[in-house]
């Protein structure tokens, strides 16, 4: 594996990281618990293909840079650097791993109808999986929403939560049962399905801790949701497989987005405690200081350099569950420390409107829960390795 950045990706990620300082950071004071405004999003976005920094995940066929895992664990951390930053290069969640999949399962004509505009950033979508008690949420063997098939259409029935980004979603990929039994990777089938479609209704957004993502996370009902063949995404019975191959990726690029912001936050708080002065010297000259700053510099190489080899493992065609479950858990609780010790560096200011640390703190806390908690990615994790073991 080799560690030295290419004088193209240093180059790159240098005009992200100064079209975020530049164009993206100044626009985090138009917010206030609300979406960024279409227009706002749109004028943002424009100047970000302008400067050929925009869909970095994508293949250039469909205008992207088609960047590789590790290429974009450079590009995705800088571009993390501000909570909007994802969102200007077209690179945000869920959007970012639903255009991961359909360039990858869907069909030319579904390619055409549903991956170019939201590629070019004219639509957005969502991922409907989790859903209510009894149904799926960590387990998706739970899966409870049924897909029944009634001449040349299919009924779709079933009640999802917490669907990010749903409220003005122009689509959704629903993860539907359609066989008996849950058998490994077997027996569901992922479907696309138009908002506006008869019997998919968005119910309400949740309210929660994070508040920034668009469209909300939603509770969303599918009332004999009638679609047809066209709207299969992949094989039927197959859903789960491709999960899988939306899911490692996803979990990774979310670890590289974070990083971004957990890197920012510890370098505001650097600076604030270089500056302020307690007890007759510069705060950054008390050893709790250093202490603080030393860890999080500590942890957040060490989360890179996780992330940088799941992404080279990725890169060399294998699965890499065990790699990506292991970032995804370290990093998540590291960026959540990070941002932590940011805060309580920079005291009551830390917790006030005047620095973003408030904002990050509240945003971030959710990303030791979605795509997989950390306590189910531990015990993967560690299953892994019994089964690993019992066969040597």
């Amino acid at each position: 594996m080799e560690f030295a950045l290419s004088a193209e990706l240093i180059a790159l990620r240098d005009r992200v990281a100064a079209f975020i300082r530049d164009e993206v950071i100044p626009l985090e004071t138009t917010l206030a618990g609300a979406d960024l405004a279409d227009d706002t999003l749109a004028a943002v976005r424009a100047k970000a293909k302008a400067a050929g920094i925009f869909a970095p995940h994508v293949a250039p066929v469909w205008g992207g840079l088609g960047l590789d895992m590790r290429s974009l664990s450079v590009v995705f951390e800088a571009a993390g650097q501000s909570l909007l930053g994802p969102l200007a290069l077209n690179c945000a969640a869920p959007d970012e791993g639903n255009m991961h999949l359909l360039q990858l399962i869907a069909t030319p004509q579904q390619q055409q109808r549903y991956l170019r505009p939201l590629v070019e950033g004219a639509i957005r979508s969502c991922f409907a999986m989790t859903e209510p008690a009894p149904g799926a949420g960590s387990d998706p063997a739970l899966l409870a929403t049924r897909a029944e098939r009634h001449g040349d259409q299919w009924l779709i029935n079933g009640r999802k939560w917490f669907i990010s980004g749903a409220d003005g979603a122009a689509f959704a990929i629903c993860m539907a049962r359609t066989g008996e039994q849950i058998a490994g990777q077997h027996g569901a089938t992922m479907f696309l399905v138009d908002a506006g479609t008869p019997g998919f209704h968005v119910v309400r957004r949740i309210g929660g801790l994070d508040q920034l993502a668009p469209g909300g996370h939603c509770e969303v009902v599918f009332a004999d949701c009638a679609v047809s063949d066209d709207a299969v995404l992949g094989a039927v019975g197959e859903g789960f497989r491709y999960a899988q191959v939306r899911l490692a990726p996803a979990r990774l690029t979310h670890c590289m987005r974070w990083l971004g912001i957990a890197q920012r936050a510890i370098d505001i708080a650097t600076d604030y405690v270089a500056g302020r002065q307690a007890f007759g010297r510069a705060l950054a000259e008390h050893q709790a200081m250093q202490w603080m700053i030393a860890d999080s510099a500590i942890e957040l190489h060490a989360a890179r350099l996780m992330i940088q080899h799941a992404a080279w493992a990725l890169d060399q065609g294998q699965q890499a569950r065990q790699e990506t479950s292991m970032a995804k858990t370290f990093v998540s609780e590291t960026v959540n420390r990070v941002v932590d010790r940011a805060v309580q560096m920079c005291g009551s200011l830390g917790v006030s409107d005047r620095l973003p640390l408030a904002d990050f703190y509240r945003e971030v806390r959710a990303f030791r829960i979605y795509d997989g908690p950390s306590e189910v990615h531990r015990m993967a994790i560690a299953q892994r390795i019994l089964r690993d073991r019992a066969r040597e």
